[in-house]
């Protein structure tokens, strides 16, 4: 399988942020693509929102199942969560693609797009924290799906 993980914002490579995110990618086996797309800082509102659902959908493609991170979305335990992408692998899939979106939440195209909107909880994360707890949660996934004993229920 193949994942996307596209987001608003860059993170700095030497970041902790971007350490322990390329650390967790590193460790699954499936092919990971990290894209991240510079924020719109002249607009502001929908118009932004838009701007940058553009730029989140640019990259993914035609296929892909779309997992959308909002803080509206459904919650997973790591279980379901492996479970949702070994259903879409074993119904042919072999892209998805996370959407992580800017400071004022995703655009309507992104929201139509998504085959699953995800939350990690009601409480706010900052978007690259957010990026860790996601690139780990794929790790963990993985590790589920593959029997090894990284996950402890």
């Amino acid at each position: 399988m193949h994942i996307i993980l596209a987001a608003i914002g860059k993170l700095k490579k030497n970041s902790p942020e971007y350490e322990l995110m390329s650390e967790y990618l590193k460790r699954t086996k499936w092919s990971v693509e990290v894209k991240e797309y510079e924020e719109k800082k002249a607009l502001s509102g929908e118009a932004l929102k838009n701007a940058e659902a553009e730029l989140l959908l640019s990259g993914v493609p035609e296929k892909a199942k779309v997992v959308v991170l909002d803080e509206h979305g459904d919650t997973l335990s790591s279980r379901e969560f492996a479970g949702k992408l070994r259903a879409w692998q074993n119904a042919g899939s072999d892209t998805v693609a996370f959407l992580i979106g800017g400071a004022d939440g995703h655009g309507q195209k992104v929201k139509d797009r998504a085959n699953l909107t995800l939350s990690f909880g009601r409480m706010t994360l900052p978007h690259f924290l957010m990026r860790v707890v996601l690139a780990e949660q794929i790790y963990r996934a993985k590790t589920i799906l593959d029997g090894h004993p990284y996950h402890r229920d």
